[in-house]
């Protein structure tokens, strides 16, 4: 149901039409009782987001009602009424009948698009959402669009399991098409009754209904949508007005949780024909030809039975090795054993053993060493990861070992391992020798080529890249450097990522010799500059400050993190420079400052009106809810504040400052540290007190940001009232029903103040003092999002005894404080 404020909205342009407009046939957002919608005419919602029309897509001839985006170039169609009864000319009408629906006829065909039988006086009005709604007077809602979803969702839309999308017939094609996406406590891909893929998309916001899940779709971007295509690929898309395109930023892929291509096969994303059997394996269906024709769903069988003898005149099994492997679903057996050899012994002397990899874990403080196994005669399919794989080893019998040897090398994502017998031995032997004989001529003249590649090699990298020269538009090509990862069971490893290693002589020139003309501020990290590249693109140059009581390892930590995250909210690390006793990061630029550079300030408070206030807070959750809960890393931030937020040219909000960040592995839920870093004023108790973080400890942080940016005034430095704090006047006002007191009185739409007072209900709730009683960002988001949920009411905040902020000001007795600052930094211009 669409919300009573968006109602209320539409109820006010409804009676200013009546009032005004009774005379005026002309349609601009409402369809009132008398009035019609031919082509080319077009209904356009109250600020120009959406249209209403007739049209007809491609080359068709056919003619549709549908919904789309009004300027927007490319497939803009969000939804159509009629897919399944076209009309075959421009003729239709549509209007409301006597019964109060709406009703498209040419004369000979009508097609009922409502059947409410609501009377006279309904009216039909498109919203700024893209919900085309049915209502009267006195605000009944008697049917919307949005209850009717075809193949798109929109922001505020929510998928019920009894309301599925469907995919267009063909691009010019709108009918319900092959593929159908279903919610049944995940998301499922159908075509026809056949599962075509299933897994889970972050970007959604999961909410509880009744004995079935909703998903409810929330986007920062107002130009977005979650469409599902005619090929059955997912996408989340959002509008690049400068490109006019479509970027895609998250979507679907074939190779997901559900084992599409069946038993020992392997799922390949970027092959033509994406299923495949493993090495030594055939079709289960090759005699039938099904295989051929599409049908993989029986999966492989081996081709030759596994040896498992210990005699030692018999060829023993080997292994095969597999590279950027995931084994998704399928659970090996874990035992510590501290080698990859007796990994591979181990699973060699075991009959019933059928593959192994062997892991190392980070768990931050110590590397463990697991050894997996994989027991019985049924694996389900494994699946091909450019980025995250990891190597596999699957037993095969000695004479497939040799034949897979041979196929290997005209394979990128396989490599034989040794095998366990003589006689394989002998064979490989030969063949080397055979290569050897042929390519000796060649041996010089290939020994130079190598040598000489080297040396660029060190060359470059003992120079480093070119900073200047780097071209923001176009995929960086990077130096290794070392990153944590967590897979996807839990394990933090060691994954090798790319990153530019730019030289301290191209950062210098970038910066101007880091002059004070390029200076933009300056933080616990250092002085941060502008840098000038050779298309004119900035960039924000980071340098460790010898002063500074951070360095290597803040640097580290915050380069291994920032790296590897990729979400629209957090800042976008572009490379470093390591290089004698210089230590420098390099980011994007963010034009319009820090968050405090506004929010504090009366007159350039108003630049950032309401509507982008609400954005700010909306993209700092999703943010967060990325780092805790979406990212590949479960990251605790531990310095979130009003002056690590940075704002692009659009004011959207973009977290950045990861040098104290900690990651959290496994199903860690909190941790302890004699080193208590951060801000006061933002840290929570636990922390300040104690040293125990967890992302609660973020939550804290986030409700006393939210009730910065709602009042207009900093949490520390508080002497306004008998209060110390933001946290102790704000729980004083909401206590004695005066909560609209701190709201910022340049608010005063009733409606805006209204929100406002539910983000100040939701900071309290964050900041209360027991972590156990704050919401996760989950919750958090949820909250913001949905405004006919009602809130709990919040237990008393943190730090309202001063004696406690007190003690965690001067409590040395255990541990070693590494604050930032007590103020927040303004910075002085764009980074």
């Amino acid at each position: 149901m669409n919300s009573r404020i968006s109602l209320l909205i539409a109820f006010l342009l409804l009676f200013f039409s009546l009032g005004f407009q009774s005379t005026n046939n002309t349609v601009t957002d409402t369809i009132l009782p008398g009035q019609s919608l031919t082509h080319p005419e077009t209904i356009v919602s109250p600020n120009g987001i959406f249209e209403l029309c007739f049209f007809s897509p491609g080359n068709s001839t056919k003619y549709y009602l549908a919904i789309r985006f009004k300027n927007v170039s490319e497939q803009s169609v969000v939804w159509v009424a009629n897919r399944k009864y076209p009309f075959p000319d421009s003729t239709p009408v549509l209007n409301i009948n006597q019964d109060g629906d709406l009703v498209i006829s040419d004369g000979t065909m009508t097609f009922a698009m409502t059947n409410t039988s609501a009377g006279n006086g309904t009216h039909a009005m498109l919203l700024d959402t893209g919900n085309l709604i049915l209502t009267n007077r006195v605000l009944e809602l008697f049917w919307q669009s949005f209850d009717y979803p075809t193949d798109t969702l929109l922001p505020g839309m929510t998928l019920e399991y009894s309301r599925p999308l469907t995919s267009w017939k063909s691009k010019e094609d709108p009918a319900p098409g092959n593929f159908t996406l279903r919610l049944d406590y995940s998301l499922t891909i159908m075509e026809g009754p056949d599962v075509y893929w299933t897994g889970s998309l972050a970007s959604f916001v999961v909410l509880s209904s009744n004995s079935w899940p909703t998903i409810k779709y929330t986007s920062q971007t107002q130009i977005s949508r979650i469409v599902l295509d005619e090929t059955g690929k997912l996408k989340l898309q959002s509008w690049l007005q400068e490109e006019k395109t479509w970027n895609t930023s998250l979507q679907s892929s074939r190779c997901g949780d559900y084992a599409l291509c069946g038993a020992f096969s392997v799922c390949n994303e970027t092959a033509q024909e994406p299923c495949g059997c493993l090495p030594g394996f055939k079709p289960v269906s090759a005699g039938a030809g099904a295989w051929s024709k599409g049908d993989v769903s029986n999966g492989c069988v081996r081709k030759t039975a596994l040896q498992c003898s210990n005699n030692s005149d018999v060829q023993k099994d080997g292994f095969f090795r597999m590279s950027k492997v995931d084994w998704l679903d399928n659970k090996p057996l874990r035992s510590e054993i501290s080698s990859d050899k007796e990994c591979q012994s181990s699973c060699l002397n075991n009959c019933s053993c059928i593959a192994y990899a062997f892991e190392q874990k980070f768990d931050l403080n110590r590397t463990k060493s697991g050894c997996l196994t994989w027991q019985g005669s049924y694996l389900k399919q494994l699946s091909i990861e450019d980025k995250y794989g990891n190597d596999f080893y699957l037993k095969l019998p000695p004479q497939e070992l040799v034949t897979n040897d041979s196929s290997s090398k005209n394979e990128s994502n396989t490599a034989a391992t040794p095998g366990a017998t003589e006689g394989v031995m002998l064979v490989r032997a030969k063949q080397l020798v055979a290569i050897l004989a042929i390519s000796l001529p060649l041996a010089t003249l290939m020994l130079g080529l190598f040598l000489c590649c080297v040396w660029r090699k060190l060359r470059m990298t003992s120079k480093g890249e070119d900073l200047v020269q780097l071209d923001l538009g176009m995929t960086i090509k990077s130096e290794n450097s070392e990153l944590l990862e967590v897979n996807k069971r839990g394990d933090i490893r060691k994954k090798e990522v790319k990153m530019p290693l730019f030289s301290f002589a191209s950062v210098s020139t970038a910066t101007d010799n880091f002059s004070d003309a390029n200076k933009l501020g300056e933080g616990g990290f250092g002085p941060v500059y502008k840098g000038i590249l050779l298309k004119g693109d900035l960039v924000a140059v980071k340098r460790l400050s010898r002063r500074s009581g951070q360095g290597w390892e803040e640097l580290k930590n915050e380069a291994m993190l920032i790296a590897k995250l990729q979400h629209n909210n957090l800042v976008r690390l572009l490379g470093c420079c390591i290089e004698r006793d210089e230590k420098i990061l390099v980011y994007e630029y963010m034009p319009n400052k820090s968050l405090d550079f506004f929010i504090f300030d009366p007159e350039k408070r108003k630049i950032l009106d309401w509507q982008a206030q609400i954005r700010v807070i909306e993209g700092i959750a999703q943010g967060l809810l990325y780092l805790h809960q979406y990212s590949r890393l479960r990251i605790i931030h531990r310095d979130l504040k009003a002056s690590n937020i940075l704002l692009d040219s659009e004011m959207n909000p973009k977290i950045s400052d990861f040098g104290m960040a900690r990651i959290f592995g496994g199903n860690e839920s909190q941790a302890n540290t004699n080193r208590i870093v951060g801000t006061y004023g933002y840290m929570s108790p636990e922390y300040a007190l104690e040293g125990l973080f967890s992302i609660k400890s973020d939550v804290f942080s986030f409700g006393v940001l939210l009730l910065e940016i709602v009042s207009g005034r900093k949490n520390t430095g508080f002497y306004q009232t008998d209060s110390f704090h933001l946290l102790g006047y704000a729980w004083e006002l909401w206590t004695s029903d005066r909560g609209s007191d701190l709201v910022d009185p340049l608010l005063d739409d009733v409606s805006s103040i209204r929100v406002a007072l539910k983000y100040v209900n939701i900071g309290l709730l964050c900041v209360q003092e027991n972590a156990a009683d704050r919401p996760t960002m989950s919750d958090v988001v949820a909250m913001l999002s949905n405004e006919s949920t009602a809130l709990p009411y919040p237990k008393q905040p943190a730090f309202l005894n001063m004696k406690s902020v007190m003690k965690a000001k001067t409590d040395n007795s255990r541990a070693e404080i590494c604050s930032v600052s007590d103020a927040t930094v303004s910075i002085m211009d764009g980074r």
